[in-house]
């Protein structure tokens, strides 16, 4: 397989990652991990920030066709963490302390991105489990950008860490011979 269709399969595995990860977790109820983005952080640090911001804008739109279309909108935030991780990893080698910082950036990064979103489109309640503590703080007198802020950055800041972090322990355990198919000359050249 030669690298560019290695790529392009890669992306895909990628956006099937956040697929079934994202809805698994959902699914599950597990409270403050989403998972929905280790496909985009995974794909952006080998691939690029492109390749990132592709696999993050299908995975939003797909899940937005196959189940919900509130998922759409939020594209917007994936498409972000590819480009972030992406432009990150082409100049760190993304190790446990990239990750920690990237996934700390990010923590911030999504929800600043994703609250104007879920405030303009939907008021604010998007049917997640942010819902209710979103509403004890409009009820309690907060501003509602505070109130839809505040339950996401709590959320995204063991979902994003973690994810990031698992990115880099995953990649540690890439066969290197793979890794001479990868977009990133961190780890293209360290398999050579």
């Amino acid at each position: 397989m030669n690298k560019q269709n290695f790529m392009l399969t890669f992306s895909a595995l990628c956006v099937a990652i956040n697929l079934v990860l994202g809805t698994t977790i959902q699914m599950l109820k597990i409270p403050l991990i989403f998972l929905d983005t280790l496909g985009t952080i995974f794909g952006a640090v080998l691939l690029g920030p492109f390749y990132g911001a592709i696999i993050g804008l299908l995975t939003n739109v797909i899940q937005g066709i196959l189940t919900n279309p509130k998922d759409i909108p939020f594209a917007l935030v994936n498409v972000a963490i590819g480009l972030i991780v992406g432009f990150i990893a082409r100049k760190y080698k993304f190790d446990l302390k990239a990750a920690l910082v990237t996934g700390l950036i990010l923590s911030v990064t999504a929800p600043l991105i994703g609250t104007p979103i879920a405030i303009w489109i939907y008021g604010g309640l998007t049917g997640g489990g942010t819902d209710f503590l979103f509403l004890w703080l409009v009820k309690s007198g907060q501003e509602i950008f505070t109130a839809a802020f505040l339950p996401r950055i709590v959320g995204n800041l063991v979902d994003k860490i973690a994810s990031a972090i698992l990115v880099s322990l995953l990649i540690a355990k890439l066969p290197r011979n793979l890794l001479t198919k990868v977009n990133n000359p961190f780890y293209s050249q360290e398999a050579s």
